[in-house]
């Protein structure tokens, strides 16, 4: 009788440690943004109260990571500058200046006082794409 009772509460905490970790796979954020980069949306993935996590943004299929660094602006310790780089240069075939535009507006709104640097590959294509535009105009 004793035994019937042990495995039925071992039974139920297994069932319960199963349900937990299917509900945590679902809500995992990087599991988000691995769906959204594949779905070609946009989306951001940061946690802004912890400055040595890195910040991830996907948009168009490409995935770009960002790099918070400290600094002091205004009388106070904010993050004053994030340098972005692209994961895959491949990945960048059929992005607009616009999409650029988008993620620089979208990390101002999180960090407004934060300069946005550019890697050295992604930094040229923007540049020339700005200078195209201005060619247009």
């Amino acid at each position: 009788m004793m035994t019937v009772i042990l495995f039925r509460l071992f039974l139920l905490i297994a069932v319960g440690i199963i349900a937990f970790s299917i509900i945590k796979y679902i809500t995992d954020p990087s599991r988000r943004l691995e769906r959204a980069r594949r779905s070609h949306d946009f989306y951001v993935l940061d946690d802004p109260e912890n400055v040595r996590r890195h910040l991830f943004i996907t948009t168009q299929g490409a995935l770009f990571e960002g790099e918070k660094f400290l600094g002091t602006a205004d009388q106070s310790v904010e993050v004053t500058t994030i340098v972005i780089q692209a994961e895959n240069l491949d990945e960048l075939r059929g992005m607009t200046l616009a999409d650029f535009e988008t993620m620089e507006k979208e990390i101002l709104v999180r960090y407004p006082k934060a300069e946005i640097e550019w890697g050295l590959p992604v930094h040229d294509i923007i540049k020339r794409l700005r200078k195209k535009q201005k060619q247009t105009n």
